[in-house]
């Protein structure tokens, strides 16, 4: 693996954006998408790091290792639901089927944690007790399993800019989808997420949360889309600590994004008014996570493609025939 030194030489050249000679070029707070076809397109996860609905830093590897660990996780619940998957021409880029995106984001949470305005244990420890439709009893302590996973969804990016809370049955009240999809979409959800904590426990980790989004494709199917199980996508713990850790009063090992919205939090920052300004190696130490996680979930070994990404994955596309 790549030392802290050579990750924050790295920072000046990862992956921001992308410019490529494609059509219907769309950006989001981590990738880029490009018109292919009425049935395809193309995505390019780029480097770029969101939290607290703000992207953050460009980080090196980050891109990749989402790309590559969604694909492997796209084929480990295949069997579950169909994916939007098509192929994969470069590290970064994946070619998909093209859908209509579903207006709401599937979050799936065992745990009783979080520092997000979002977030279970922050909405807990301000007092509230009626949660995404949910009513939680007094007494419960942060990073606490819950007895069943529940499903607490959200708009995406509502008027605010921000994800805006829903319960379950608002999803249907308001008419953002109809009853008989969003009940396909919730049992999918929950067996996903229930295979995802099969495997990362067999990784020694724990699947504490995460976010779903699927699509309808043009012969109707519910198809899951976007990123499974990634380390933006979900919270994991390291399994065998976690016990201990918790009993002793502390926070859980976590294997995933959450140390960077943990220290943006202790600055105060939780998405609104002027984003501080974080040391280099905070975006190395977050490379780094990225890739062991990529190398304990899938069993494989990382092998990092080359920088600056554009020259190499133009090559790719010209090879693949896409550009």
């Amino acid at each position: 693996m790549s030392s802290q030194t050579e990750l924050i030489e790295l920072l000046p050249h990862a992956c921001h954006e992308t410019n490529l000679a494609l059509p219907g070029k769309a950006t989001g707070k981590v990738r880029d998408w490009y018109d292919l076809s009425d049935t395809k397109r193309l995505i390019v996860t780029t480097d770029r790091l969101s939290a607290f609905d703000r992207v953050l830093a460009d980080v090196p590897y980050k891109g990749q290792v989402l790309n590559q660990l969604s694909a492997w996780w796209f084929k480990q619940t295949a069997d579950i639901i169909p994916n939007h998957i098509e192929a994969l021409p470069d590290p970064n880029v994946s070619i998909v089927t093209r859908v209509e995106p579903i207006a709401v984001e599937v979050i799936v949470r065992g745990f009783i944690t979080g520092v997000t305005s979002t977030a279970l244990w922050y909405r807990y420890s301000l007092g509230e007790r009626e949660i995404y439709g949910y009513t939680f009893p007094d007494g419960l302590t942060k990073n606490q399993k819950l007895p069943e996973p529940i499903i607490t969804p959200t708009t995406k990016g509502g008027p605010t800019g921000h994800d805006e809370r829903l319960t379950c049955a608002e999803v249907v009240e308001t008419e953002l989808l109809d009853a008989a999809t969003w009940q396909k979409v919730q049992a999918a959800a929950l067996a996903i997420f229930k295979r995802g904590q099969e495997l990362a426990r067999k990784s020694g980790l724990i699947l504490v949360d995460t976010k779903y989004e699927f699509g309808i494709a043009p012969d109707g199917r519910v198809l899951l889309i976007d990123e499974v199980h990634t380390p933006d996508s979900s919270r994991f713990w390291k399994a065998e600590s976690y016990q201990a850790q918790v009993a002793a009063g502390g926070e859980p090992e976590n294997f995933d994004k959450e140390f960077v919205r943990i220290a943006y939090a202790e600055k105060g920052y939780r998405g609104d008014g002027q984003i501080p300004v974080m040391p280099a190696e905070l975006w190395a130490s977050a490379s780094q996570r990225y890739i062991t996680i990529y190398e304990m979930l899938t069993g494989e070994k990382f092998r990092p493609g080359t920088y600056p990404i554009e020259p190499r994955l133009k090559e790719n596309l010209r090879k693949a025939k896409i550009i």
